[in-house]
């Protein structure tokens, strides 16, 4: 009963006070908005790195020319540096696709450009348009599905077939929205013409990349096209994840063995997982959150001193109705709890409006990644643990003070 009582009154104060408490509770909502927001923001761009990655497949794992150097600092975090390898050549990729006999599946990929012009008719897509050469194994590896239309044979894969794949994003700016009228038809990539025989199924966008905005060649057309110059992709899929990483190190020791490495040496090449490549973003992450969390106690510090500057106010302005609740018999320990309710009241009422706005600002960012809709649990409930604590360390002096008052001096104010 007293609780419910002290609350009433804290409610009829700060009506009472419209201007000054809305002021205090803005501050406190502002500074929780930009906590609570680019954690959420946090929270979502990890949803959306750990999607990217599990388009891949989490039965996969990637060979490749780069080299992740990682190295642990005193504070516990890890450096992560990519260093240029020596280039896997197609040669290099078939000799292990041909000579790599544990039970998975493996695919040889090349990245032709990143900058090709797709044209239809007097349709074209923007410059920015990912051409890859691929083999027949490329969609069951990569665990891409087709909307419609069929794969590669082995005979284009070898040949270089005049075939092309086209990525959800692609065909719908070429063909307007319908994808059915794809297959058949002749695309230009670039200066070279394709028959569309298939339409991958979308895989939306991401941080990383458009998955989208995707043109797929059969491996030698992209080798007729580009050159033989750039550094191809080898991915193994397991029919088991935990085998992966048996399958992952037997990998490691069949291309040392075709790239004739002698024993002692260190890798130029990397075996690359998913869990890997999550986990350097991750690290990256860790020092955004960071500082997140120091704007956030930045700003809640100056929360503080403002909502105990404007309880100073309110023990000013009410010295004579503490005079008067003294005289009535009220007790110090009773008033010091009307002033910290208040106090408490109004910080969760800014703790409140700050989380639900922070809430909605970081999963604006979800528009733009396409990701669900992220609900920070943790991040709500320590903001209003935090809340609760602002309103607690900024109202516990001006309700001291209130208490301490002599009720006969405080009925004499004027």
């Amino acid at each position: 009963m007293q609780l419910l009582f002290n609350v009433n009154l804290a409610f009829r104060a700060i009506r009472n006070n419209k201007l000054r408490s809305s002021l205090t509770i803005a501050i406190i909502g502002l500074g929780i908005m930009a906590l609570v927001g680019i954690l959420t923001a946090i929270e979502v761009m990890k949803a959306s790195v750990y999607e990217n990655f599990s388009s891949m497949g989490v039965n996969s794992f990637q060979i490749t020319s780069d080299v992740l150097k990682k190295k642990k600092h005193r504070g516990g975090g890890m450096n992560v540096t990519v260093v240029e390898g020596k280039s896997i050549t197609y040669e290099e990729a078939k000799a292990f696709k041909e000579r790599f006999h544990f039970p998975s599946l493996v695919g040889i990929s090349v990245n032709g450009t990143s900058v090709a012009t797709v044209r239809y008719r007097s349709l074209k897509t923007n410059p920015n348009v990912r051409v890859n050469g691929v083999d027949e194994s490329y969609l069951a590896v990569t665990d891409t599905k087709l909307e419609i239309g069929r794969n590669f044979s082995v005979s284009e894969v070898q040949g270089g077939g005049a075939v092309c794949l086209l990525g959800n994003g692609v065909a719908k700016k070429l063909f307007k929205g319908n994808v059915n009228k794809c297959i058949n038809e002749v695309v230009s990539v670039g200066d070279v013409k394709a028959r569309v025989v298939g339409v991958m199924e979308s895989k939306g966008g991401s941080m990383i990349m458009d998955a989208d905005n995707l043109v797929v060649i059969p491996l030698a057309s992209a080798r007729a096209l580009f050159g033989g110059g750039s550094s191809y992709l080898i991915s193994v899929k397991v029919p088991d994840v935990n085998i992966k990483d048996v399958a992952a190190e037997e990998a490691e020791g069949m291309f040392r063995v075709i790239r004739k490495q002698a024993l002692g040496t260190e890798n130029n090449f990397t075996i690359s997982q998913n869990n890997d490549l999550v986990e350097v973003v991750m690290d990256s992450i860790v020092y955004i959150r960071i500082a997140a969390i120091l704007i956030g106690v930045i700003t809640l510090l100056g929360s503080v001193i403002g909502l105990m500057n404007i309880m100073l106010v309110s023990v000013a302005e009410r010295t004579r109705e503490i005079g008067i609740s003294k005289a009535l018999g009220a007790r110090s320990s009773a008033i010091k709890r009307q002033f910290l309710t208040e106090s408490v009241l109004i910080s969760l009422l800014g703790g409140a409006a700050g989380i639900i706005s922070g809430m909605l600002l970081g999963n604006v960012v979800g528009l733009f990644f396409k990701t669900a809709f992220v609900v920070p649990w943790l991040w709500m409930l320590m903001g209003v643990s935090l809340c609760a604590v602002v309103g607690v360390i900024s109202g516990i002096y001006p309700a001291i003070k209130a208490s301490r008052l002599d009720p006969i001096v405080a009925l004499r104010y004027e």
